[in-house]
């Protein structure tokens, strides 16, 4: 399995394609690397997100409402793509 951690676009440079390309070259590495799964990690508030790996084919695998302490508010969300 590896592990997405993070894709950050400048807000000045979004909807370009950069970060669908940034993914592949992620899903690109995991494969070659013999992975058989991607995991993500966002949060509720970022739908931003939610809806980016949604489309990149990520389906939603698990739900932690607690995962934060310190932010109770924050939901984290667990995406997985198969590879």
């Amino acid at each position: 399995m590896a592990v997405l951690w993070d894709i950050r676009v400048d807000p000045g440079y979004r909807a370009l394609g950069i970060g669908s390309q940034l993914f592949d070259k992620v899903v690109d590495w995991s494969r070659r690397h013999g992975c058989r799964v991607l995991k993500i990690e966002t949060q509720n508030n970022n739908t931003a997100a939610c809806r980016f790996y949604a489309r990149q084919g990520c389906v939603l695998g698990g739900i932690r409402r607690w995962a934060y302490p310190d932010l109770p508010e924050e939901v984290q969300m667990l995406w997985y793509k198969t590879l």
